[in-house]
């Protein structure tokens, strides 16, 4: 079912503005959420690094830390895991062995997903990067 085919009523003592959703063009949404595809990418194998660069990332956006976990895969290299953050969250997927990593940039609130981009960009150093933003929670 797609999102236009559903039909959306906000709830009617729902109040936005007092809430931690954003409003944008006059559009309210509770949080904006980046698909960022990292490609040509290093360091990718490197579970420190991961992590300090998360840990760099949410500070960039202005988000709250509540935790990180992160799993390395003996298999390929690969890193997957989590940075839970008050205001939602960031994740990470690598494959070293393709130089690709899929990140997921989930804020809301005032937080700016689009300031770990220079943090992604200088700790990985890719040759490409695809981006796609989505706002999530879009209120009719």
């Amino acid at each position: 079912m797609t999102t236009a085919a559903l039909n959306l009523v906000a709830p009617t003592s729902f109040d936005p503005t007092t809430s931690h959703f954003s409003t944008q063009d006059g559009v309210a949404f509770a949080g904006r959420h980046l698909l960022v595809d990292l490609w040509q990418a290093s360091g990718l194998d490197d579970i420190g690094h991961i992590e300090a660069t998360l840990r760099e990332a949410v500070a960039a956006v202005g988000a709250t830390l509540l935790r990180i976990d992160l799993h390395h895969f003996t298999e390929n290299g690969g890193v997957s895991g989590v940075a839970v953050l008050a205001e939602s969250h960031m994740s990470i997927h690598t494959w070293p062995e393709c130089g690709y990593a899929a990140l997921d940039v989930f804020v809301c609130g005032n937080c700016d997903p689009y300031k770990a981009l220079p943090v992604l960009k200088a700790a990985f150093r890719p040759g490409n990067i695809q981006i796609a933003e989505h706002k999530r929670g879009l209120l009719p």
